[in-house]
Formats: C-alpha cells, sequence, structure tokens
C-alpha cells in the first residue's frame, strides 16, 4: 500500500473486513459484539464470514487448532485468531490497559521456519546508543515475504544460541512479522564457521563502547554521534511521538545530509523553500510537510516527553508524568526523588530521566523546542485536591455497584490517583467478586485492602454515592 506513487496503490484489488463499530449516533445498537458484526453486515459492510461464537473455552481451543492447517486455504495471510468476549457492557466493565483490551485476545499461530545460510553478523546503532547486532542472510522465502536480515538481539543472546557465522541456521518471522535466527543446525557446521567478536568502537563514530555492569548491550557514549541522531530524529517524527506525517526515514537522512537539520528542533525552522531545493520535492510535498511541521506544534506533553526518546521513558510512563507535573519546566527541576515519588515510576526510570534533563545539550535542545512554538505544557494541568489526595488505588475484581470504570471515575473526584497495576507504592487495593492475583500481592505488600462495602462506606464517608 506504501508506494511513491499513489497511482500503483490505486491500481491494486485493495479490500477489508469490518471487525468493530467506532462509533454510532441516533438510534440504539446490538448489545453483542456478534450481533453488531451481523447488523453492520447487513447495512453493507464486509464482515468476515469465518467469525463463530462459543460457549466454552474447550470450543474455542479447538477452533483455534482448526485454523493451525487451513490458514494455508485462504486467499489472504493470517498469523493466527482473535478470541473476543461477545458481550458489549463487559468490554465497558473489564476496560483497557494501555492499548490492550481485557475482553480480547489473539491466539498466535506457530510461527513458519525456514533454514538458509547466516553470512555476516553486523550491527546498528540505536537512538539511545546501543549496538543491535542483527543478521546477514542468504534470501530466503517465509511465509510469502523474502528475507535477506533478521535480529539477533544482542551479543549474549548470540553467544547463548551458539550462532555463528557462516552457520546453517533456522530462520522464523516472530508474530509472523519480525524475522528472528532461532538458532544454528548444528549437522551442517564444517569448521569453517566463526564466532562473532562484538565492536569496540561505535561503528558510526569510532567512540570506545561501553557496557554498564548488569546490561547486555553495550553503548555509545556519544551525545554526537550521527547513528544515534538520525535515529534519534526518526524516533522524534514518528507515529505515537511527534506524528509528523511526510518526514520519514528517507527524507529525514536527506535533511540531516544536506544540513538542514542537525536535531529535531531544527525543523520548526524549516520552510517550504528550503524543501523545494531537494530531489523529488514538489509544490504540494513541500507545502504538506510544512503543515504537518506546523501541526505538531501543538502535541500534548505527553507526546513531546515520548518524542524525547529519554530511556526507559515509553508512551505510558510519559503521559504519567505529563499528567502529574503539568510542565517541561518543572518536570526538569525535578529531583529524582520527586520523580520516583510518582505512582508506578521505580527508581530506574526516575534516574534516568533525571539524569536525561541533567545534560547540557538536553536541555539545550527543549529551549530550541520551546523557542520553535512547541507546546511544553499539559492542555488542562490535572488537580489532586480532594479527601484522598496524594492516595494511589487499584481495584482487583467485580464490584457490586460500579463498573471498575465508574469507581476509579468516583476516587479521582476525591482527588485519588489510580492504577491498573499494584505496585508497593499503592496505597489501597479495592477488592469485588474474583480479585485474582493482585490480591495475594497485596497482603505481601501489607497494602490497605477495602473490601465491597468498605468501599462504598469510603465514598459516603466523603459525599459521592
Amino acid at each position: 500500500m506504501r508506494q511513491l506513487d499513489p497511482s500503483i496503490t490505486a491500481q491494486r484489488p485493495l479490500d477489508c473486513f469490518i471487525y468493530a463499530l467506532g462509533w454510532a449516533e441516533g438510534g440504539s445498537t446490538p448489545a453483542t459484539h456478534l450481533k453488531t458484526l451481523q447488523w453492520l453486515g447487513k447495512l453493507g459492510f464486509q464482515i468476515n464470514p469465518h467469525i463463530e461464537k462459543y460457549r466454552t473455552i474447550d470450543e474455542v481451543w479447538k477452533h483455534c487448532g482448526t485454523w493451525v492447517d487451513k490458514r494455508d486455504a485462504l486467499d489472504y495471510e493470517i498469523d493466527g485468531v482473535v478470541i473476543k468476549i461477545d458481550d458489549l457492557a463487559l468490554h465497558e466493565r473489564l476496560g483497557v490497559v494501555g492499548r490492550e483490551p481485557r475482553w480480547a485476545i489473539a491466539f498466535k499461530f506457530p510461527p513458519t521456519q525456514r533454514t538458509t545460510v547466516l553470512k555476516d553478523i553486523e550491527v546498528n546503532v540505536g537512538r539511545t546508543g546501543s549496538i543491535n547486532p542483527f543478521a546477514v542472510l542468504e534470501p530466503v522465502n517465509i511465509g510469502g515475504t523474502t528475507v535477506k536480515m533478521a535480529t539477533l538481539h544482542n551479543e549474549e543472546d548470540i553467544k547463548r544460541k551458539d550462532v555463528r557465522i557462516g552457520d546453517t541456521v533456522i530462520v522464523q518471522r516472530a508474530g509472523d512479522v519480525i524475522p528472528q535466527v532461532v538458532g544454528p543446525v548444528l549437522s551442517k557446521r564444517t569448521g569453517k564457521e566463526k564466532r562473532f567478536r562484538p565492536p569496540r568502537k561505535c561503528p558510526s563514530c569510532k567512540t570506545k563502547l561501553v557496557r554498564p555492569e548488569g546490561e547486555v548491550m553495550r553503548y555509545c557514549i556519544n551525545p554526537a554521534c550521527p547513528a544515534q541522531a538520525f535515529r534519534r530524529m526518526e524516533h522524534f517524527v514518528s507515529r505515537g511521538a511527534m506524528d509528523i506525517d511526510g518526514v520519514g526515514e528517507q527524507l529525514t537522512l536527506t535533511l540531516m545530509k544536506e544540513g538542514l537539520v542537525e536535531d529535531p528542533a531544527d525543523l520548526y525552522a524549516l520552510t517550504k523553500e528550503q524543501l523545494l531545493k531537494l530531489e523529488r520535492m514538489g509544490e504540494k510535498s513541500a507545502q504538506n510537510v510544512v503543515a504537518a511541521i506546523d501541526v505538531s506544534r501543538e502535541r500534548p506533553l505527553a507526546r513531546v516527553l515520548f518524542a524525547l526518546g529519554i530511556r526507559h521513558v515509553g508512551s505510558e510512563t510519559a503521559s504519567l508524568l505529563a499528567e502529574h507535573f503539568g510542565s517541561m519546566e518543572a518536570l526538569m527541576e525535578a529531583s529524582a526523588g520527586e520523580l520516583a515519588a510518582v505512582s508506578t515510576i521505580g527508581p530506574v526510570v526516575a534516574e534516568s530521566v533525571h539524569s536525561y534533563f541533567q545534560e547540557k545539550q538536553n536541555r539545550a535542545l527543549i529551549e530550541k523546542l520551546q523557542a520553535g512554538g512547541v507546546l511544553m505544557k499539559t492542555a488542562a494541568p490535572a488537580t489532586r485536591d480532594g479527601p484522598l489526595s496524594g492516595q494511589s488505588f487499584v481495584i482487583s475484581g467485580t464490584l457490586a455497584a460500579f463498573s471498575r470504570p465508574e469507581a476509579e471515575a468516583r476516587i479521582r473526584s476525591l482527588g485519588g490517583l489510580t492504577s491498573s497495576s499494584l505496585t508497593k507504592k499503592t496505597n489501597v487495593l479495592v477488592v469485588g467478586q474474583s480479585p485474582g492475583s493482585k490480591l495475594a500481592k497485596a497482603q505481601r505488600y501489607e497494602t490497605k485492602i477495602l473490601d465491597d462495602a468498605g468501599f462504598m462506606a469510603l465514598l459516603r464517608e466523603h459525599g459521592v454515592n
């Protein structure tokens, strides 16, 4: 689908199945997932004909097993079967953790494996300076895709698998997507194979590599390393970060080679005239890129934090930090202790964030981004005033009076914090029917535990029903 020439995509017989109703208004909709799909089918949407409903997990398991063998009979590729709860009311009660729904799970098929020759082991440099080895392979077809390279994770993984240059190796696509080397075919060894020797210097800037104690990766610690700079740029503009449409890997590389950008903040000084001087850049494309950069200035603080590429800070951690501190300025001035005091933020993440903001070049980058008009505050800093201010709650099990989202909303209305993960910092665990493993963990941590009746009494005490 992703072609430089959209007319090529337009010539292809693209099609899709509809698997869910995203939004509707002006009338009632069915109460179950299956009935919703059947209703959408009657409206003219294309629904997968292989959707089935079962009442027991044994029936579901058997159904999934049959598709392991039948998958090749389809005229499109699949890598598994999705299992969903049918009752849409339960979808609401169960909720979502990050981007993962609690009411659905994927049954993944065993990956297709092939053998080929490992021609070489090379390395690339990640945005945090990590040195990442990868396999260069004799091209091999796996599940309809020609694979020439595959991940090797790290040098400890290479040692554990005893993978050597020149080996015949087993290769698979993890989740039918990412190619990886499973291990060598020992019976094919000739004695000419060579062990991998990790580099001692960065392949990009020749800085001596370091391997922190307790870690499996080597790192380039040169903040001016060109390879790191490119990877940081690539991450900054990516979807989920600043999501700057039109600024992909190739344009990023070109902008850096032409000296138009050295760091992400330079993007906000780009002009259409500068872009028009680049090869294969037309008037409309240049205009679109400038417009996309302009729109990205209004991304929320959480997205900006994630885009900075701070080690150990993913999208959810970035959201927690943005909500707690409210502004980049407050976050930059926070001590490691203050960072670690944020619910679910541990000492490793806190130290990583604190160290990032102590680096002069990082603070200079943030000042440049701010000068370029990038939003550095949350749109509406969250307030935590109320009788439960400073207390963190986790809910486990089914409550009699409220769904989980409803109960969490009541806690937040009183100034409390809510989380789906129970840690030593959690103040209160609220348990309903069938609470699960969180109850045992709370007992080990000596966390205060409220049953359904105790939780209702707490709400009534503070005037909430």
